[in-house]
């Protein structure tokens, strides 16, 4: 997460975005224990979905952002992403994983989320970041518009040997989760890989890249975003209007079909649709005042530890909402979340309104939390802080 290579000097455009991004992600959270589907036939639940999208790429892209700012301030920056990614990994295999499932069942499922492909690019950075600066960032942009190019052949050799050493190897690294787990043993072990190395790791290079433009002089860094983000939302426009590139499925003229971009992998349509947004409203952010620019930047200041919060928090919330409805703790809800669980039992699926509802109380409970950690962070130096 971005916030364990957060800069000295940090930028307030910065910080709001991440916040955003942050209280979007909960969202698809607490949908996740509501049993409402990830999108659907209804504008609703589509774009409850939908506008949760922008989170994954800004968390990433930030954090390679981050990086640069770090590394402009700090020595031995690779060692840091290399301690600093090992560490995430760690937590996602193992209290991410728990605080998702709230149970103990490692034999049958391990999850590999957004934290474990930030980890693992954070540890790929520590070599890249060696590099000239130009280098990184060109590396960045070659995996993300190239990768599309060569994802039918990779798909191929994981259908023909969907079991191999190879076969896991390329879910690791590119599939995803799209193909299935990689399996073990008699009794049906699954590692779910949600996020597939490529093309984040481009994502991330890309925005450690980005860096140089956030420490330009202000009017060039906003002329610059601003160029770079309304051409990424064109180029986003051209490529999936004619289904050129980078996704090319068909539409058929409907505004849903056109907005539903692969995400697992990443496509460069989804990358363009996201990214080119988040980076264009970076210059609008810069002199954002008042109480939700505030608000906001409680979170992005804190995000690796709003990020281990609320996944427990919305879990326990979700058990309570159960007690309420049914008079019960639904089994449902210790299941292998949010990729090994089954449908959920009928009846139980919640409405959208009780899922916005029981997301606002989430971000009532987190900013006080975030906001303590907050303070906590500026008053005192302590190792374990770096952490978190």
């Amino acid at each position: 997460m971005s916030a364990t290579v957060a800069p000295a000097n940090r930028l307030a455009s910065i910080d709001i975005v991440r916040g955003a991004v942050m209280v979007l992600m909960a969202i698809d959270h607490v949908r996740v224990y509501s049993g409402v589907p990830a999108g659907g036939p209804t504008p609703g639940i589509f774009f409850t979905r939908w506008i949760t999208h922008f989170c994954a790429p800004a968390f990433v892209f930030l954090s390679g952002t981050s990086a640069f700012l770090y590394g402009r301030t700090h020595d031995g920056l690779s060692r840091f992403l290399l301690t600093r990614g090992a560490w995430l990994v760690l937590l996602e295999l193992t209290v991410i994983r728990v605080a998702w499932t709230f149970n103990l069942d490692f034999a049958h499922y391990i999850l590999a989320g957004v934290i474990w492909v930030i980890g693992w690019s954070m540890i790929l950075m520590a070599a890249l970041v060696r590099l000239p600066v130009s280098a990184v960032g060109f590396t960045g942009l070659i995996i993300i518009f190239g990768h599309n190019a060569v994802g039918p052949s990779i798909v191929k050799v994981v259908s023909e040997a969907p079991d191999g050493a190879m076969a896991g190897l390329l879910k690791i690294l590119y599939v995803g989760f799209s193909a299935g787990p990689i399996t073990w043993g008699a009794q049906g072990g699954a590692f779910w890989i949600l996020y597939s190395i490529i093309p984040w790791i481009g994502v991330m290079a890309a925005g450690y890249a980005f860096g140089t433009i956030m420490v330009d002089e202000p009017a060039r860094r906003r002329r610059l975003c601003l160029v770079i983000g309304l051409s990424a939302i064109a180029l986003f426009l051209v490529l999936r209007g004619f289904n050129l590139y980078g996704d090319p499925r068909p539409w058929s003229g409907s505004l849903l079909a056109f907005l539903n971009t692969t995400k697992y992998p990443a496509s460069l349509s989804f990358l363009l649709m996201t990214l080119g947004p988040t980076i264009a409203v970076l210059p609008l952010l810069e002199t954002a005042r008042g109480p939700l620019a505030r608000w906001l930047t409680v979170f992005g200041r804190v995000p690796f530890f709003f990020y281990l919060l609320h996944i427990p928090l919305i879990h326990v919330l979700a058990l309570l909402v159960s007690k309420v409805r049914q008079g019960e703790f639904s089994p449902w809800l210790v299941a292998n979340h949010p990729m090994g669980n089954p449908p959920p039992p009928d009846g139980y699926m919640w409405s959208l309104r009780t899922l916005y509802a029981v997301w606002a109380i989430a971000v009532v409970v987190l900013y006080v939390a975030c906001r303590w950690y907050g303070e906590l962070k500026a008053k005192r130096n302590d190792w374990w802080l770096g952490y978190l």
